[in-house]
């Protein structure tokens, strides 16, 4: 009876999510080592158990439409001019947009051809309550064009 019924359950639960046209599971992760690892572990997993994946979304990017290179351009050019605390702040966020940028090549190198990537700016607030969150979803919607910066 009762196990009969959860089984019957469970089944259903099992091929709507191995439907793409009813599920897809979007993956979120930010532009680090540990968490490129797990989601390509998830990918994988989800992958043996049929269930759709193809979206990967890189939340947390310092100015996605900018890369490094062209930050420290900036930055040279205008280090002298700023203080020393502010050269200490800039010095720190190049490095960490260093680092971004070498995972965020990583994640297009692992899924660039079959999977839609899409990269979500570090924001200065956190997106809670609806009018955030309608922002942030535009931002998902209609992301930045990294081709056209």
């Amino acid at each position: 009876g009762r196990l009969e019924e959860t089984r019957a359950v469970i089944n259903k639960v099992n091929d709507a999510f191995q439907d793409p046209e009813l599920t897809t599971f979007v993956c979120v992760c930010i532009p680090e080592f540990l968490s490129i690892f797990e989601t390509e572990r998830l990918v994988q997993e989800l992958s043996k158990f049929g269930i759709d994946s193809h979206n990967i979304v890189v939340n947390q990017v310092l100015f996605p439409e900018k890369d490094a290179e062209e930050l420290g351009d900036w930055l040279d050019a205008n280090k002298a001019s700023l203080p020393k605390e502010a050269q200490e702040i800039c010095s720190k966020m190049m490095a960490r947009k260093k680092m971004q940028d070498k995972y965020i090549g990583q994640c297009f190198d692992l899924y660039g051809d079959d999977f839609n990537v899409t990269l979500m700016p570090l924001l200065d607030y956190e997106v809670r309550g609806v009018e955030k969150l309608k922002l942030f979803s535009e931002s998902l919607i209609d992301p930045i064009d990294l081709e056209a910066s």
